[in-house]
């Protein structure tokens, strides 16, 4: 991993962003982004192009038959539908096959029948989830009549396949970039800001996200000796990897879409601040729970059928947000729990609005930290040995936290504890409105700093072996 984010950083962008900027024409330029996806998405495993040019194809057709049959309600609806099960039938293929055989294996023994489905010896393909929920949008807005038909089928490919938010997201739907696929602006301040977001993405991944991440596979290494402060140092640690690997990588997309002409909407915004359940999950990865609202919960009937439909609306989505993450019951659970919360939330059990402000935030903390247990370890009573471990004070020793908290692990947390609050750009703005010279100059301070930081990044990622990316899995 560690040699192919190098080949990345100082073979693959450099030669993309310059011969891209050497051709003269958006049409070549657009041509060459989709050639150098493709062999992006082919690097990790050749076969897999296949099945997303396979996606490419199909929908480019199913969307023309859908606009060429509008007037016809049956046929385009069929359309629609067959792109739907085509879509979600690959996803399902190569991310749930097995999960749904061995759990059919194990009723089946549980009921006496021994039906014994072979496992089949499946790898899967990074992304699929995000690169499938985009060519859904396109064509159910193309149903929608939200968007036109694009008759282009190398722009379409450009759009589905494009590298920079490819395999980890964010979620990009057709309608946000269909205007800059046919006509973008490249401009020097752009690429300024593109460059400045990718390096704060990636030094939030190598330096915050690893060195955390790391942490916590120490403390969860042996879960039966897992006593109370290393449980809290493990799932902390990995609340803050999780949200600085997925929020680094969207970083790293972003700014990658600005390097090119493309402008990405954020995906995150300071989740660990929200006020409740539900607030989180308007600031925790935007474009997947804006898709679920969108194409699930609305056309499910939104809160528009009274309330216990809305209440059922709400659980379908979450069991589908959980499920969408992996085909593993602890996925379901994190889902539905926190689906829970959100229904407990909209009939008021939990009233946020007679609760003191301080307790609201950490109520949603203590709820976010629980769920990621079942996020991040395999097996449901696992998950719960884990968090039995986090409330047994028992087990409770100052000395182990001296003893598992080494000076940079250390210095690494109160680093994520403040820029996961936006406490520099709350400074900013203040600088702004009092002095816009100083201001000037603490940007450029800033930028200086942040070239710095990406010289260290670099450093640490040739020096480590530990590099994984948690959404690559998805």
């Amino acid at each position: 991993m560690v040699f192919t984010s190098a080949i990345f950083l100082f073979l693959f962008l450099p030669l993309t962003l310059v011969i891209y900027y050497l051709l003269p024409l958006l049409k070549l330029k657009n041509i060459w982004l989709l050639i150098v996806s493709l062999i992006f998405y082919a690097w990790g495993e050749p076969k897999f192009v296949i099945i997303m040019i396979t996606e490419i194809v199909i929908n480019y057709f199913l969307a023309l038959l859908i606009d060429k049959f509008r007037e016809e309600k049956a046929l385009k609806l069929f359309f629609m539908i067959s792109t739907v099960i085509f879509d979600i039938g690959i996803l399902c293929f190569y991310k749930y096959i097995n999960f749904f055989f061995i759990n059919i294996n194990k009723l089946s023994s549980i009921l006496g029948i021994n039906m014994n489905f072979n496992i089949l010896n499946l790898t899967l393909p990074i992304g699929i989830s995000f690169f499938t929920f985009q060519t859904l949008s396109y064509v159910i807005d193309v149903y929608k009549k939200e968007v036109p038909v694009q008759r282009n089928i190398l722009n379409l490919g450009l759009y589905i396949s494009l590298f920079p938010q490819l395999v980890a997201g964010p979620i990009v739907r057709y309608i946000d970039v269909e205007n800059e696929i046919h006509k973008r602006v490249h401009s020097f301040h752009d690429f300024y800001i593109g460059i400045r977001r990718f390096i704060i993405g990636f030094s939030k991944k190598i330096l915050i996200a690893n060195t955390l991440g790391k942490t916590a596979d120490i403390m969860f290494s042996n879960l039966d000796s897992l006593a109370f402060t290393s449980s809290w140092i493990g799932i902390i640690c990995y609340s803050f990897q999780i949200y600085y690997d997925f929020s680094g990588y969207s970083d790293m997309a972003i700014g990658l879409g600005h390097m090119f002409g493309f402008t990405f909407k954020e995906n995150f915004n300071y989740p660990y601040i929200s006020k409740g359940i539900q607030d989180f999950w308007r600031r925790w990865h935007i474009s997947l729970s804006t898709w679920f609202r969108d194409y699930l919960y609305i056309p499910l009937g939104g809160n528009r059928k009274g309330l216990n439909r809305t209440y059922l609306n709400l659980f379908i989505v979450f069991f589908a947000t959980g499920i969408w993450h992996g085909a593993s019951w602890n996925f379901i659970v994190w889902g539905c729990f926190h689906g829970i919360f959100i229904i407990l939330e909209r009939c008021k059990i939990i009233n946020l609005s007679k609760m003191h402000p301080i307790l609201i935030r950490i109520y949603t903390l203590l709820v976010v930290i629980i769920g990621w247990v079942f996020f991040r370890i395999e097996g449901f009573r696992n998950s719960l040995k884990v968090i039995k471990s986090l409330f047994s004070l028992s087990s409770y020793n100052i000395n182990t936290i001296i003893y598992d908290l080494n000076k940079e692990v250390f210095f690494i947390l109160i680093i994520a504890l403040i820029f996961s609050m936006p406490i520099l750009k709350y400074l900013n703005n203040i600088v702004k409105l009092i002095n816009e010279k100083i201001y000037s100059t603490l940007y450029v301070i800033q930028d200086i700093s942040i070239f710095i930081v990406f010289i260290i990044s670099i450093t640490y990622m040739i020096a480590s072996s530990y590099n994984p990316f948690i959404y690559f899995r998805f």
